[in-house]
């Protein structure tokens, strides 16, 4: 019964781990810089420059994206072409950027 309990245990222990590291800051920013290069691969010459992210210097999960209207959909091509590779918690911010995203150009819309 304690083999069983300890299995239990030590599987709990990994899986917040893995949950914790998905949003180490290090991890985001990995992953970002994934993202960004993969968006200007498919983005056209003129607006490679438009596409680009910063981290911030002082609250390490903040994080300031600086693209342009035209290069968002390149953007959002890149996030879900990597989502699959993303650890859970990764997955989950970066569908949270693609939901801010997509809210920031429907205002631009209206």
């Amino acid at each position: 019964m304690k083999e069983l309990t300890d299995r239990m245990f030590s599987k709990m222990s990994s899986d917040i781990t893995g949950l914790k590291e998905g949003l180490d800051p290090e991890n985001i920013a990995l992953w970002y810089n994934k993202v960004i290069e993969e968006a200007k691969e498919m983005a056209p010459p003129w607006l490679v420059d438009k596409i680009g992210v910063k981290q911030d210097p002082i609250l390490y999960l903040k994080f300031n994206l600086n693209i342009s209207k035209r290069a968002v959909r390149y953007l959002m091509m890149a996030i879900a072409n990597n989502l699959d590779d993303m650890p859970y918690t990764t997955r989950l911010y970066f569908l949270k950027v693609q939901e801010l995203v997509t809210q920031e150009m429907d205002k631009s819309l209206v």
